[in-house]
């Protein structure tokens, strides 16, 4: 395995945009192949966000989501993402970044180049939706050197996600990503600029999060449907905010967060993959 942590440029500092003096890195899991099975093998990768309101980053939402995918034949890396004070856009240049170092090491990694799946959860699942919403727009090109194709993720995975400034909002997470930028709250409202060109969504939520409602993902699923934008989406019952894998692995230290129903999930993404 490939375990190694890559410091990624900030190269967006130079235009203005505070990032708290943060240098984003990515911490990589990446599965060997060998001679005897699987020789030449390319896989697809899982860039997870952990989640943490923008304020801090969830390590239940890290590596252990990691080994779930390595488990289920995905490599996988967590990025360590910029956090407030900050402005906008400076964590989703961070996420732009890493989906475009992982090209760069497609062929090192054996990673399958069409395959290059952008992960979040809660305040990191906006973070990963609006790297799908925003890749080809102006708003990156501004900052980042790079052509649209380089930084687009080729399909995202949400869990619980952040996703309105309206009525429904998580309401740190979005003054966390603003900080003092020009952008306002509806700039930053990802089910208002769905189009299209998004890439296809696997997303999940639970009905009874208290934390971010499930209208959160709701409005986005609506937005997806009418852009025509490929979607699977699991809403579950039972489940509380920040489940992570929902087993014991990722459990609270006082036995919270365990919770059997959704606990599937990693195997519908898998199975939604055609892995």
């Amino acid at each position: 395995m490939i375990h190694e942590k890559i410091m990624l440029p900030v190269q967006y500092r130079e235009k203005g945009i505070r990032n708290n003096s943060f240098t984003p890195s990515l911490t990589t899991y990446i599965l060997d192949n060998y001679d005897e099975f699987s020789a030449g093998r390319k896989r697809p990768l899982v860039l997870i966000c952990p989640g943490g309101g923008y304020e801090r980053l969830s390590n239940r939402e890290a590596e252990a989501v990691a080994v779930k995918m390595n488990s289920l034949g995905f490599h996988a890396a967590v990025l360590w993402y910029s956090l407030a004070p900050m402005d906008f856009p400076a964590a989703m240049l961070d996420a732009a970044e890493a989906v475009q170092c992982v090209r760069v090491h497609a062929g090192e990694w054996n990673v399958d180049e069409k395959k290059v799946i952008l992960c979040g959860f809660s305040a990191g699942g906006h973070l990963a939706a609006s790297l799908g919403v925003f890749w080809n727009k102006p708003l990156v090109r501004e900052f980042l050197p790079y052509q649209p194709e380089e930084i687009r993720p080729d399909g995202l995975l949400l869990g619980y996600p952040v996703i309105t400034a309206g009525k429904f909002a998580h309401v740190g997470s979005i003054k966390n990503v603003l900080g003092e930028s020009r952008f306002k709250p509806e700039d930053i409202s990802l089910e208002n600029h769905v189009t299209v060109d998004v890439p296809p969504v696997f997303m999940w939520h639970t009905n009874e999060d208290g934390c971010v409602p499930a209208e959160n993902s709701l409005m986005f699923a609506e937005a997806l449907r009418r852009a025509g934008v490929p979607l699977e989406y699991h809403l579950f019952r039972s489940g509380g905010h920040g489940l992570s894998l929902a087993t014991k692995e990722t459990a609270w230290p006082n036995g919270a967060g365990i919770q059997t129903e959704c606990a599937v999930w990693p195997q519908l993404f898998a199975a939604w993959m055609g892995i």
